[in-house]
């Protein structure tokens, strides 16, 4: 992929060398994510971060990756709040915001609007998740947080067995993540659903042709031995008809640590996109889990401010010019010691 100036809307854009590419510029930025330096590279540069959806790390840490890059941000973050609630089309939207904003980063309850929004701007759009579609930039930080959980112990992501576990039907971070996944070898999948919340059987042909070794069940037990890592979704509550329709499946495939050590191999990660739902129906991952080491969900939140930075570095072009602006940080970073 070309990445200068692209669109970012799905996963099936990118190969290896594409990933590859992302992570190595992601692993340079390290210290700019974790403050020890700064930049203003982007100075000047706006982002608008259009989220027509509710969301709290994707908004905030795409916004937080472009302010550490040194740009500034604009948000709307409802529908009723822009000119789309009045019958604007989302054409018009993109031709009049593109004219405003460097790039723009988009959030849409229907699937394939941001593609739609993507071909009238005059910008480059970055897909936040279009409803039950995909998720991209999801993928990616999942796939680069596995790959740092899995180097720990000496594995790689070829070879790779991991369990998918909850609200396969409708979770996009889950579809673009096995995309991501069909891209390397003898990866061996555990989907764990009810049977009414299956993965989509066209993405399951899909992967399967790409040499995924797929293995369905409705027992979390079964389906959590023996692998790499559990990687746990809520039910997508926003995507059923009614509360009660997604009542019936809260709280079915709850993972807690006796469960965990009874069925687990010792090092086996436990992962979840985030937001998880703590409430006492549905308690996808138990708070007994703090204390487990292998419990990397927030390691993985945080990822998602270096992949992102990584993929604004690349789309702006950027990647040569972040150290020429480089600064010490003059403030104190994190709590005292």
């Amino acid at each position: 992929m070309d990445f200068s100036g692209s669109h970012i809307l799905s996963i099936d854009q990118f190969d290896r060398s594409d990933i590859e590419k992302l992570f190595s510029v992601a692993d340079k930025l390290e210290p700019y994510a974790t403050k020890e330096k700064i930049t203003r590279v982007l100075e000047g540069a706006i982002l608008g971060n259009m989220f027509f959806e509710p969301s709290t790390r994707t908004r905030i840490s795409f916004g937080a990756s472009f302010n550490l890059l040194g740009g500034n941000v604009r948000e709307i973050t409802e529908v009723e709040s822009s000119s789309l609630a009045k019958g604007e089309s989302l054409a018009d939207t993109a031709q009049v915001l593109s004219g405003y904003s460097d790039i723009i980063v988009m959030r849409h309850p229907e699937v394939n609007s941001v593609k739609k929004f993507a071909e009238a701007s005059r910008v480059p759009v970055i897909n936040a998740g279009d409803g039950s579609n995909e998720h991209p930039s999801q993928a990616l930080l999942d796939l680069y947080t596995i790959q740092k959980e899995l180097s720990q112990n000496n594995k790689s992501i070829d070879g790779l067995r991991i369990a998918l576990v909850g609200d396969l039907k409708f979770g996009r971070a889950v579809h673009s993540l096995c995309k991501i996944l069909s891209l390397y070898d003898d990866v061996k999948m555990n989907l764990i659903s009810p049977e009414e919340l299956k993965l989509p059987i066209e993405l399951v042909e899909s992967i399967s042709a790409k040499g995924v070794t797929i293995t369905e069940t409705e027992n979390l037990e079964d389906g959590i031995s023996e692998v790499d890592i559990i990687y746990v979704t809520r039910v997508q509550e926003e995507r059923f008809k009614n509360k009660q329709d997604a009542d019936k499946y809260r709280g079915l495939l709850s993972l807690n640590q006796s469960i965990y050590t009874a069925n687990c191999e010792p090092n086996t990660v436990i992962m979840h996109p985030l937001p998880r739902d703590s409430r006492s129906d549905a308690n996808e991952l138990d708070s007994d889990l703090y204390e487990n080491p292998n419990l990397a969900i927030f390691r993985q939140a945080d990822n998602g401010i270096v992949i992102r930075m990584a993929i604004f570095t690349l789309v702006l072009d950027i990647e040569e010019k972040i150290d020429q602006s480089s600064m010490p940080v003059n403030w104190k970073v994190g709590l005292k010691n």
